[in-house]
């Protein structure tokens, strides 16, 4: 039960997951990472059945840095994001489909904007202001929708987020206890404490 968040803001994006491991009614790990750094200024949170979340980060973020060595330059997000979901939908038609969903947030260079892109199991893609995955999102898909703000402050983006968390915390029953969060900005991915 894998609870994602993500929110764009002027300048960044700010991506949370929870770092609980569980299957079924047991919790195995509390300290998982669940958000990916493909490249300098992109990341990946990914949620799904436990197997195939690892391996098709990894998948991607090999393949993502194996494009930068080749070319000497990195993919901007939205690039990035296209690929990930060909990917997706690619796997969904063969006989071992993953069962991944993914928020993928970057920082283009090139165009100094961020990008946020919700991609789900099935290879559907959206370029999305925020987002959520998991049983989180029926909680804060309507707080982001009320207080999501496009030219936001980091500081303001934050605090949104932790609407989110709290909110989660709150109503759900079996709601995770930690999150990691993490930032992605002009000057690159950075993790913080909420």
């Amino acid at each position: 039960m894998d609870i994602s968040f993500a929110l764009t803001g002027k300048g960044f994006v700010i991506v949370a997951a929870d770092t609980t491991a569980a299957r079924s009614i047991v919790k195995m790990k509390l300290d998982e990472d669940k958000i990916k750094v493909l490249s300098p200024h992109l990341l990946m949170a990914f949620s799904g059945e436990p197997g195939d979340t690892v391996q098709f980060a990894e998948y991607v973020e090999r393949n993502i840095r194996l494009y930068q060595i080749r070319n000497t330059y990195a993919l901007r997000p939205s690039s990035a994001a296209s690929w990930i979901r060909r990917t997706l939908a690619d796997s969904i038609r063969s006989r071992k489909p993953y069962a991944v969903n993914l928020l993928v947030g970057g920082y283009d260079t090139s165009t100094h904007t961020p990008s946020l892109y919700w991609v789900d199991y099935l290879g559907t893609q959206a370029s999305v202001p925020f987002g959520a995955h998991g049983y989180g999102s029926y909680f804060a898909l309507s707080l982001l929708d009320r207080y999501h703000n496009p030219e936001a402050t980091l500081e303001e983006g934050l605090d949104t987020l932790r609407r989110c968390i709290d909110e989660v915390s709150k109503r759900l029953i079996v709601a995770p206890g930690k999150y990691k969060v993490k930032i992605v900005d002009k000057d690159g991915v950075r993790e913080i404490e909420l």
